[in-house]
C-alpha cells in the first residue's frame, strides 16, 4: 500500500473515530444543541520549504447549535511555548477541519508533542500533535478529508503539484468601528484548483431515469444550515469552509467569525471568485463592542490558505479611528 493511500485511510478513519465517538446523529443517538464540550483534533503536519514543519489542528464542537467563545488563557493554550499560538476562541458548531496550523522548527523531533487543550462546560480535551511519519498529510488528505473524495493517487501524480492558493487583504488589516456601523471587508485572493465535476444524480431501484435525494423537511435540526436528517450531512457538510461554493470557479472565500466577542454576521459568508475579478467582499455586522478577528479563507477545494483582519467595534457614541496601526 502506497504513502498516500495509507494516509488518505488513515485519516479518514480518524475522522470516523472522532465523529462516532461524538454521536453522529442516528436512530438510536441523541443530538445536543448545547451545553457540550469542544474536542480540539490533530489533522497532521506538513513539510516546509525552508525545513520546518508545520502542526495542523481543528476541532469537534459537540453541540449542534451552540457557538463557544473560549478566550486564550487556562482553558485554550498550546504547549510548550506560548499559550496563543494563534489557535480560535470561537468555536462553530459541530466538526472544523484544518483550522491553523503551527510552525515548529527543522529540529523539532518525532519525541516531541505539540499540545492544544481545551476546556469547556467543565471537561478538559486535547489533541496531540506529533510529527510522526503516519500523520504527514499531501494534497490527497486534505481532498478527502475536506471534500469526502477518498481515492488512491492518479497514476503518474507528482505529491506536491497542487498548490495552495494565496489571499490578501485589499486596505488596512486593522479597523475600528462604532455600533450600530458595519463594516466592509475586501481581500484579493487566487491560485484556482480545478473546477469540481458535477455530482451524479441518484439512480432509483425502481426507475432507470436518475433522481435527485429527496429534499429535508423543513425545521429539523441542522448543522451550520444543513438538516442533520440529509444525507448529505458528515464532517464536509459541516465545516465553514464552504469549499462547494469552489466548484464552478475552482477558487472561493469564506469569511470566519474566528476570535471576539458576541455574534458576527456576514452579506454574503460565502463568495466565489470569478477570474475576471480576484476580490471577495462582505459587509460584517457586530452584536456587541469588543476586539474580534475575521477571518477570510482562500479555498480552491483542495487547500485552504487564511488571512485576518482585526476589527475593534466601539460602544454607540464612542468615536474611533477607522484604522489602527
Amino acid at each position: 500500500m502506497s504513502a498516500s493511500i495509507a494516509g488518505v485511510i488513515r485519516c479518514a478513519a480518524a475522522v470516523t473515530l472522532l465523529l462516532s465517538a461524538a454521536g453522529i446523529p442516528g436512530s438510536a443517538q441523541t443530538t445536543y444543541t448545547s451545553a457540550q464540550n469542544v474536542q480540539p483534533a490533530f489533522e497532521g503536519w506538513e513539510r516546509n520549504p525552508d525545513g520546518t514543519f508545520s502542526l495542523l489542528f481543528g476541532y469537534l464542537n459537540r453541540n449542534y447549535v451552540e457557538e463557544v467563545e473560549i478566550p486564550v488563557g487556562s482553558d485554550n493554550s498550546l504547549a510548550p511555548g506560548p499559550a496563543d499560538r494563534g489557535q480560535p476562541t470561537h468555536f462553530y458548531p459541530r466538526r472544523q477541519s484544518f483550522v491553523f496550523k503551527v510552525q515548529v522548527p527543522a529540529d523539532w523531533g518525532e519525541k516531541t508533542d505539540l499540545v492544544w487543550t481545551v476546556t469547556h462546560n467543565g471537561r478538559t480535551s486535547k489533541a496531540v500533535g506529533r510529527l510522526w511519519p503516519v500523520w504527514e498529510v499531501d494534497e490527497f488528505v486534505w481532498l478527502a478529508n475536506r471534500t469526502g473524495e477518498i481515492h488512491a493517487r492518479p497514476v503518474g501524480t507528482t505529491v506536491g503539484a497542487r498548490r495552495p492558493p494565496s489571499i490578501q487583504v485589499v486596505g488596512n488589516d486593522k479597523v475600528a468601528i462604532t455600533l450600530p456601523e458595519s463594516v466592509v471587508l475586501t481581500v484579493s485572493a487566487s491560485g484556482a484548483g480545478e473546477p469540481a465535476r458535477r455530482p451524479q444524480r441518484v439512480a432509483s431501484q425502481t426507475s432507470r431515469e436518475p433522481q435527485r435525494p429527496p429534499e429535508p423537511a423543513p425545521g429539523t435540526l441542522s448543522v451550520n444550515g444543513v438538516p442533520w436528517t440529509d444525507l448529505r450531512v458528515g464532517p464536509v457538510t459541516q465545516d465553514m469552509v464552504r469549499w462547494r461554493v469552489a466548484q464552478e470557479t475552482g477558487l472561493a472565500v469564506s469569511w470566519l467569525h474566528y476570535r471576539g466577542p458576541g455574534k458576527i454576521t456576514f452579506d454574503p459568508q460565502a463568495v466565489p471568485i470569478k477570474p475576471d475579478d480576484r476580490n471577495a467582499r462582505t459587509t460584517v455586522r457586530f452584536s456587541e463592542p469588543g476586539t474580534y478577528v475575521v477571518r477570510a479563507v482562500a479555498d480552491n477545494r483542495m487547500y485552504t490558505t487564511p488571512v485576518d483582519v482585526t476589527v475593534v467595534v466601539a460602544r454607540p457614541g464612542t468615536s474611533s479611528p477607522r484604522t489602527l496601526r
